[in-house]
């Protein structure tokens, strides 16, 4: 439930700005899955370079951006001005924009509106936080990091090992992301409103005013309460637009009233924000734990959700099998962090999930609507039904993908493989359409590699290595594809449709399947016609037995067995 927008005042001062008592949170989705490694997009002054974009889109006429003026303004190329309009689109916060409800072959020509496209540009200056134990944390966050010792010694680590030299408890917290957050959009603030901002006519020019809808834009970055999107417009909890008529256009605000509102209202939310994870830090049970949010998955790996806003984790799951339907889930959004030598299985409708830190597992994601990102892992094999994936600092895996939009790789990546879409559940084509996934539309072997070096994240390279593209990613042989079964659990309770595979299958890989099946019918028909006395066939059943042992073993399917033989 989103908190109440109540506006407070001061009694002592009857001029001040009311300041609601709700939490203004950052929307973690455009940080978490709108930063692209593309480093014409990193602007050392974002107002000076993005002043000419809103000069040539700003008449009325003229409000949205196609793919070919980006590229054209921005001097990038078409993939990657593609490649932004449809990264925006899985972030915005309006899910009635042309752009998120667009046909894959209209997104270039619809474009994106043009105060969303400055604020997704803009923050692509945002620097990740760093890991709690780096002494300098507070001084680097915001500046481009410098060659040390330690960015050396990271540099040779693999992605694993990088992620195990920083233990969870030293790793950022959910709030300590967030208010590294509201903290960086509170020095960019006045920045951000002047490119949103517009002149009065027949004042000075140094007369800039805010219209309500150029502040609903603000949602992008911001929002009241745990609803996200769904919550109260952010004009709402405005002082000067809360009472506006509906009928009547609201009156312009100067940026200046809107900019000292805002500044209040963040500082007012980190001084809460910080004193939770205060309390938190010091066993304090009044302090709310953002960093856990399901229920059910294992005596250690997770706890139930505080709120709506808060992602579901699966967390330090080892050596055992891990499945979860949609209702089980509290919340849209998934992160699955630290698992290992394990299979886990996420069978449902979502609109982002994170893949983090795991390593010689099998994960099953259901359907995600918006956007994937799996980073930091090694040996693992990632089964994919998502509008759009992307693939970070990986080693040695196999993505499984069926996906609308072209797999993008980015980082640090070393043999990694890409193969068609290779399983399902009952419930999979009712969970695909309620996203707004395609099954006839599989990009999986169309993949985009850009940057090695993340400008977002000063850990993941050593600094002053120069930049390259990120290795991509081969196809699987066809020979090597085998269809993925997911145990039905629920067969009572399961009410879905789905009798196969949704997303076809390329010829070759049908064709190789095909061929396997008839030469595994020919096997089972040589073997019950084959002319051996009872002894000789006890024998050979034998065999056959030890060797499905072994490989089960070898394998590590075993584990699925001890688990269904659980069940």
């Amino acid at each position: 439930m989103a908190d109440p927008i109540e506006p407070s005042t001061s009694s002592s001062d009857p001029n001040s700005i009311p300041i609601p008592t709700a939490i203004l949170h950052p929307r973690r989705e455009p940080f978490e899955h709108g930063l692209l490694t593309i480093q014409k997009l990193i602007f050392n002054d974002p107002v000076q370079a993005l002043t000419p974009l809103k000069q040539k889109f700003a008449s009325p006429s003229t409000q949205r951006v196609d793919s070919a003026a980006l590229a054209e303004l921005l001097q990038i190329s078409f993939d990657h001005s593609r490649l932004v309009l449809e990264t925006l689109a899985s972030v915005l916060h309006s899910e009635s924009d042309p752009l998120v409800t667009a046909l894959p072959d209209d997104v270039d020509s619809i474009g994106a509106d043009l105060r969303d496209l400055i604020l997704f540009l803009y923050i692509q200056s945002y620097k990740r936080l760093l890991p709690r134990s780096h002494k300098d944390s507070a001084a680097v966050a915001d500046v481009w990091p410098s060659m040390s010792a330690f960015d050396g010694y990271l540099s040779a680590l693999s992605p694993l090992q990088l992620v195990r030299s920083n233990s969870r408890r030293f790793m950022p917290s959910q709030a300590d992301e967030e208010a590294h957050q509201l903290s960086y959009l509170q020095k960019h603030l006045a920045n951000i409103l002047s490119l949103l901002s517009e002149h009065m006519e027949g004042e000075s020019e140094e007369s800039l005013v805010l219209t309500m809808e150029g502040f609903e834009h603000l949602g992008f970055l911001i929002q009241f309460g745990d609803k996200g999107s769904g919550g109260v417009p952010l004009s709402q909890a405005a002082p000067f637009f809360a009472n506006s008529d509906p009928d009547m256009p609201a009156a312009p605000v100067p940026v200046s009233q809107v900019h000292d509102w805002l500044l209040q209202t963040i500082a007012s939310s980190l001084e809460s924000i910080t004193e939770k994870v205060s309390a938190k830090e010091n066993g304090s049970p009044s302090g709310s734990d953002q960093d856990i949010a399901m229920a059910d998955a294992s005596p250690s790996s997770a706890k139930a959700s505080p709120s709506a806003r808060s992602p579901c984790f699966v967390e330090g799951v080892s050596k055992s099998s891990y499945v979860k339907q949609a209702s089980d889930l509290k919340s849209s959004s998934v992160k699955v962090i630290n698992c290992h030598d394990s299979t886990i299985y996420i069978l449902a409708p979502l609109r982002y999930a994170i893949i983090y830190g795991c390593s010689d597992a099998t994960i099953v994601l259901g359907a995600v609507g918006k956007a994937v990102r799996v980073e930091h892992c090694e040996r693992v094999h990632v089964i994919i039904a998502a509008k759009r994936v992307c693939i970070a600092n990986c080693r040695e895996c196999v993505f499984f993908l069926g996906v609308n939009q072209r797999p993008l790789f980015v980082g640090d990546n070393h043999k990694l493989q890409v193969a068609p879409y290779n399983t399902y559940y009952s419930q999979l084509e009712e969970h695909l359409t309620e996203v707004g996934i395609v099954s006839t539309i599989n990009r999986w072997d169309e993949a985009l590699s850009i940057s090695v070096i993340d400008p977002h994240d000063s850990l993941s390279h050593p600094a002053g290595v120069s930049d390259a593209q990120s290795e991509s990613a081969t196809c699987l042989d066809p020979d090597q594809l085998t269809n993925f079964l997911i145990p039905n659990w629920f067969e009572n309770e399961s009410t879905g449709s789905t009798k196969d595979n949704p997303f076809p299958l390329p010829d070759a890989y049908m064709t190789s399947q095909q061929r396997n099946q008839k030469n595994l019918s020919e096997i089972k028909q040589m073997l019950r016609e084959a002319p051996l006395e009872e002894n000789w066939k006890r024998e050979l059943s034998s065999a056959l037995h030890v060797y499905f042992k072994d490989w089960l073993y070898a394998s590590g399917n075993i584990r699925q067995l001890y688990c269904l033989q659980g069940d």
